[in-house]
């Protein structure tokens, strides 16, 4: 995984080269426009991520704000982490249907949507995944899953 040391997206965008800055863009911009009430956007883990702050939900493993979703320009790739869908069976069920109706190859592990070009993303699907699971629910998810 590529890491970046940059500290604010605009900084994070300025590194990387014209053509791939504009596919994070846009990629970002759909993000930022389906996110659920409660997630801002910081530069964490060398990414843009998108989280829960701390002032919301401060029980966190690790101290640091609980990830929503991330993006990120990787070496051969792009990767798009969306930890509200892999939390939610119904999100990535939904995620994965609208793939196979598209007749689209899904490359997606347990969160972490990979992508080349534009065109392999469904921006609906993403869209409707990333807006799916409200704060609160992924607060639940994520209690429910240390608790057990």
């Amino acid at each position: 995984m590529v890491s970046s040391a940059a500290t604010t997206v605009a900084d994070y965008l300025a590194e990387l080269p014209p053509e791939r800055a504009a596919i994070i863009e846009e990629v970002r911009d759909l993000v930022l426009a389906n996110l659920p009430d409660g997630i801002e956007e910081s530069m964490n883990f060398g990414m843009i991520a998108y989280e829960v702050p701390l002032s919301r939900y401060a029980e966190t493993y690790n101290g640091k704000p609980l990830l929503y979703a991330a993006l990120a320009a990787q070496k051969n790739n792009y990767a798009l982490y969306l930890h509200g869908v892999h939390a939610s069976d119904d999100a990535a069920t939904q995620l994965r249907d609208a793939y196979a109706e598209a007749d689209m190859k899904l490359d997606m592990g347990k969160s972490c949507l990979r992508f080349k070009r534009l065109d392999q993303l469904l921006p609906g699907a993403v869209a409707s995944a990333i807006s799916q699971v409200s704060v609160d629910d992924f607060v639940e998810i994520y209690e429910a899953g240390r608790a057990g």
